[in-house]
């Protein structure tokens, strides 16, 4: 078994819902946090292991997008 998670983040205005699975699809967190990038990139780094990240195409994708891959470069992760 590896060490994987995925991470589906469904994308609001002011929040973002967020439920995280490991490698054998059993949800290991949900939570809800602000939609701010330092909001997100605490949660991104509290998490260990392989991520994979999912969320729906909508007005906040390219700005979640961009923060994440920045996210990703610092880290190694993602």
């Amino acid at each position: 078994m590896t060490n994987t998670k995925y991470i589906g983040m469904d994308v609001h205005k002011e929040s973002i819902s967020i439920a995280v699975r490991n490698d054998a699809g059993k949800t290991v967190m949900e939570c809800v946090i602000e939609t701010k990038a330092s909001m997100i990139l605490q949660f991104i780094d509290g998490l260990r292991g392989d991520l994979q990240v999912t969320f729906e195409e909508g007005t906040s994708a390219a700005w979640l997008y961009d923060l994440l891959k920045t996210a990703r470069h610092k880290t190694g992760g993602l």
